[in-house]
C-alpha cells in the first residue's frame, strides 16, 4: 500500500516531470551562419535587429509586433520607421540595448562587427547571427524567425509562397540564352560583385552571366579597362532616388555592346541590395529587362 508521503512525492515528481518535458519541448534551436546553434527557452517576445534587411524579415515572418528596436536605414515596412534606433551597422549603442532588455538580438554575420556582438553576448544577451548568400535562403530565414517568435504558421505560409515564386521564375527563364552583364556597385572607384554575391546568384535566375564571376573578392574593385575588355551585353546598377543615373559614364564608350544597344539597366536599390522577400521583385524585373536586351540584340544581328 502506498503511503501518503510516498503519494505526495510521486505526485510532485509527476508534475515536475510534466513541467520539465514541456520546458524541453518549448526550447527553440536556431541555426547560425557559422554552423553553430542558438537555444531559446521560449518564443522571443522582445527582438532587436542589427541590419535593415533583418527588420524587414521579422515583419515578413509575422513578428513585427515583437520588434522593439532596429538600426539606422531600416525603412521597410512603414512601421519600422517609428521604432527606436540602437546604432548602425558599425556602431551599437550598448546602453540603449541594455535598457530595452531584448530576449533575442538578430545580427548579420558579415555586416556587424564581431567585437560588438561578442560584447552583447558577454552582457548576457542571446545573439543569433544569420547570413543569406542565395535567394533560396530568404525563405529559410523567414521560417526560422517564425519559429523563434511563435508565428510558425504565418512564416511557413510566406516561405511557401517565396519558394513557389522563385521556382516559377527559374522555370520561366531556364531555356533562355545566356546574357553577359557587368554589375556596378559604385563608379568612383569602380566596384562590382563576383559570382558568389547574392545579387549575382539572383541574376543567374534570369540566365545572366557575370563577367567578373571568377574574382575572389565578394565586392572587388576593377579597372575601367577590364570592363571595356569584357564588353558585356548589359550593364546593371542600383537606381538610387535623387542621384544621376550611375551608368551614364559608360556612354563615353559607344563601341561597348551594352551602350550600343542601350542595355544600361537599373534596379531599385533597396530591393536588389537587400536579402528580403522584395529581392524576388528585383529578380522578376531584371528578367523582364534582360529579355528586352535579348530582343534588341537579336534584331541587330
Amino acid at each position: 500500500m502506498t503511503t501518503r508521503p510516498a503519494r505526495a512525492v510521486f505526485s510532485w515528481l509527476l508534475v515536475f516531470g510534466v513541467f520539465l518535458s514541456k520546458a524541453v519541448i518549448a526550447e527553440i534551436t536556431l541555426p547560425q551562419a557559422n554552423g553553430e546553434v542558438v537555444h531559446l527557452p521560449a518564443s522571443a517576445e522582445r527582438i532587436i535587429t542589427l541590419a535593415p534587411n533583418l527588420a524587414e524579415l521579422v515583419f515578413a515572418a509575422g513578428a513585427g509586433e515583437q520588434l522593439v528596436a532596429v538600426v539606422e536605414y531600416s525603412n521597410f515596412p512603414q512601421q519600422v520607421k517609428t521604432l527606436p534606433r540602437v546604432g548602425d551597422a558599425f556602431r551599437i549603442d550598448l546602453e540603449r540595448v541594455i535598457g530595452l532588455q531584448p530576449d533575442l538580438i538578430i545580427a548579420w554575420q558579415s555586416g556587424n562587427p564581431q567585437t560588438a556582438l561578442q560584447k552583447l553576448q558577454q552582457l548576457g544577451f542571446t545573439v543569433w547571427q544569420v547570413e543569406i548568400t542565395r535567394p533560396e535562403e530568404i525563405a529559410d530565414v523567414v521560417e526560422n524567425i517564425a519559429r523563434a517568435t511563435g508565428t510558425e504558421e504565418h512564416g511557413k505560409q510566406i516561405a511557401k509562397q517565396l519558394r513557389g515564386r522563385l521556382t516559377k521564375l527559374k522555370q520561366q527563364n531556364s531555356e533562355k540564352p545566356p546574357l553577359s552583364y557587368f554589375y556596378q556597385i559604385a563608379a568612383r572607384p569602380l566596384y562590382t560583385i563576383n559570382g558568389q554575391h547574392i545579387i549575382s546568384r539572383s541574376l543567374e535566375v534570369c540566365g545572366a552571366v557575370n563577367v567578373f564571376s571568377d574574382l575572389s573578392a565578394l565586392a572587388p574593385q576593377v579597372s575601367r579597362e577590364s570592363v571595356i575588355l569584357a564588353d558585356p551585353q548589359a550593364m546593371i546598377a542600383p537606381e538610387i532616388p535623387g542621384e544621376l543615373p550611375a551608368l551614364n559614364v559608360w556612354r563615353d564608350w559607344p563601341q561597348l555592346r551594352a551602350v550600343e544597344t542601350a542595355a544600361l539597366l537599373y534596379l531599385p536599390v533597396d530591393e536588389i541590395s537587400q536579402a528580403t522577400p522584395r529581392l524576388l521583385d528585383s529578380i522578376e524585373l531584371a528578367c523582364k529587362l534582360l529579355d528586352g536586351v535579348r530582343e534588341k540584340q537579336l534584331d541587330n544581328l
